[in-house]
């Protein structure tokens, strides 16, 4: 990953202690790692830890299922100051999402499990004046017919997103969301390892290429900062202009 973390102030996190889910592989460890880069002390939440590494102290690997509420809630509560939550945890079964079984799991870990954690996080944000992040995707302004539950449930997370701004505004924390394109992930590894693919998706965007890792963490950290004091309940679009092309 090239270092996005250069934009910033080498220190802009320093004392600061931050959760992000989903975080022991592709985009959510390179949020853990941005994160930690600029001071923060961070905890990255997994279904697995095992075999997660991470070329940047300051990021420490934890087994928690986004399918256990009670899991995620005991992990968040139990610590003792938050600063920052990162809901980025997701999955996609194309195809298989038409399944009831399914469907249900996708919204649960992609949808669900984004409410709880942040409900969970609410009094430690508060008490730091925190913020939360949530990570949609363009298909939350797209459709996609391979992977209905992953739609929903994206589109799902910007309505929530909002509704959480309000609610925890009076105590003065931020909510906002933001949405990666075509990143290149092990997720979309199908797409851009087939060279026509990969051309097809670059071609319309409007700045030509697939997202990188960096792309998605650099708008993260700005979203977190307090250059983004004033904002809250918005998303931020990171797909080089794949919604619009």
């Amino acid at each position: 990953m090239d270092d996005v973390t250069a934009s910033f102030r080498q220190d802009l996190f320093k004392g600061q202690h931050v959760i992000v889910s989903g975080g022991t592989r592709g985009i959510g460890l390179g949020i853990a790692e941005g994160f930690a880069r600029l001071g923060a002390t961070v905890d990255a939440l997994g279904r697995s830890a095992e075999g997660a590494s991470s070329d940047q102290g300051g990021v420490t690997f934890h087994t928690v299922d986004a399918h256990d509420r009670k899991a995620l809630a005991a992990f968040v509560t139990g610590q003792p100051r938050l600063d920052i939550l990162i809901n980025c945890a997701g999955i996609a079964r194309p195809r298989d999402e038409y399944r009831e079984d399914v469907y249900l799991e996708v919204m649960d870990v992609n949808l669900n499990a984004a409410m709880w954690t942040s409900m969970a996080a609410r009094p430690l944000l508060a008490r730091s004046g925190g913020s939360i992040v949530n990570i949609a995707s363009m298909l939350s302004y797209l459709a996609d017919p391979d992977v209905p539950a992953y739609c929903a449930s994206k589109t799902g997370l910007l309505g929530l997103t909002r509704s959480l701004a309000f609610e925890f505004g009076r105590q003065g924390i931020r909510v906002n969301a933001l949405a990666p394109g075509y990143h290149k992930t092990d997720m979309t590894r199908v797409h851009w390892e087939n060279s026509e693919v990969e051309r097809r998706i670059a071609d319309r965007a409007a700045l030509r290429r697939w997202g990188t890792v960096a792309d998605v963490v650099g708008g993260t950290l700005f979203l977190a900062a307090p250059a983004a004091r004033f904002i809250t309940g918005t998303c931020l679009v990171v797909d080089g202009g794949f919604v619009i092309g």
